[in-house]
């Protein structure tokens, strides 16, 4: 199995971030990424990609979003050409510049759910295998590899779809796909998936899904990346036609569900975090952790630390 080819799905416009999602796109919201740099979520998630070995990338977005992100690739990648001699704008430009040759981009018409998103790049897709990244989620590794290297590398190996995942306390289930696997007696961080419910409450999670060898009261949730072989678009063919609908929209967790009863299908338990950027102060959390984990880590430190005293001492309780 050969991987050369990414889906970001970009489609949703993050309602929860409201007022500010009405006027920047949820995936162009800035941060500080560890290389000390200042760029856009999407860029952030697609340099994970590149770093991984991905050749191109399709960003699948909402009605008119796809002008909005090719404009400003290339008029910022412009710009930044113009700034001659300042050094991060040099290095801007050429991941600008790069980033521009590789996106392309497919069309979400309308808001029917996270598996009609991923299925919009079935024609990108064709017949190959794809790295799947969520438009709002980022993630850190613990290792040198990035986290969808350990992805790939693992998928190669194994020539079989395979989801990340994360160990999850209960009480937040309900925002991931969640899972029940048996782990691999040689590799305890790889499971063999079992079934896959979307978004569970405790009670089916604890009837259902619970997995030996978990901490108590934790369970392997979507960690936010997947490889998916063709076979995935298509189940997703079967939902979109039939029109079949889970929690009110099409979803991939159903298509994974019965991927996993007709091929082999494992789950990495991979070494990093992800930061869902779709929660409350889930940008926050995000920009915090890509500080501490970058260039300007001692920085940060000493800045959150004189910030928490002033803050402490001007609001006694």
């Amino acid at each position: 199995m050969q991987i050369s080819k990414a889906v970001i799905t970009a489609a949703g416009r993050g309602a929860r971030q409201y007022p500010a999602a009405d006027t920047v796109q949820k995936a162009m919201l800035p941060l500080v990424d560890r290389d000390g740099l200042t760029k856009p979520v999407l860029q952030i998630i697609a340099e994970e990609a590149l770093a991984s070995g991905i050749e191109e990338i399709c960003v699948v977005c909402a009605p008119g979003d796809e002008d909005v992100y090719r404009n400003h690739f290339h008029n910022y990648a412009a710009y930044l050409r113009s700034a001659k001699g300042v050094d991060w704008a040099a290095e801007q430009s050429r991941r600008f510049v790069e980033l521009e040759q590789r996106l392309r981009f497919a069309v979400q018409p309308e808001p029917e759910g996270y598996g009609h998103a991923v299925w919009c790049a079935r024609a990108f897709a064709g017949d190959e295998p794809i790295l799947l990244l969520l438009g709002d989620h980022l993630y850190i590794s613990a290792e040198t590899r990035r986290c969808a290297r350990q992805l790939i590398e693992l998928a190669v190996a194994e020539d079989c779809a395979v989801s990340a995942v994360q160990a999850t306390r209960e009480h937040l289930i309900h925002q991931y796909g969640t899972l029940t696997g048996r782990r691999l007696p040689e590799h305890p961080e790889i499971y063999l998936i079992d079934e896959i419910i979307e978004k569970p409450n405790p009670t089916l999670a604890e009837l259902r899904l619970q997995t030996p060898g978990l901490r108590a009261g934790h369970y392997l949730c979507f960690f936010g990346m997947h490889v998916l072989t063709p076979a995935v678009f298509e189940l997703l063919d079967d939902l979109v036609r039939r029109d079949v609908r889970e929690l009110g929209s099409i979803q991939l967790t159903t298509a994974l569900n019965a991927l996993a009863g007709r091929q082999r299908y494992l789950a990495l338990e991979t070494r990093g975090s992800r930061f869902n950027l779709g929660v409350k102060f889930g940008v926050v959390e995000a920009q915090i952790a890509l500080a501490l984990s970058g260039v300007d880590r001692e920085r940060i430190l000493a800045m959150l630390l004189e910030s928490i005293v002033r803050i402490e001492q001007h609001n006694p309780r």
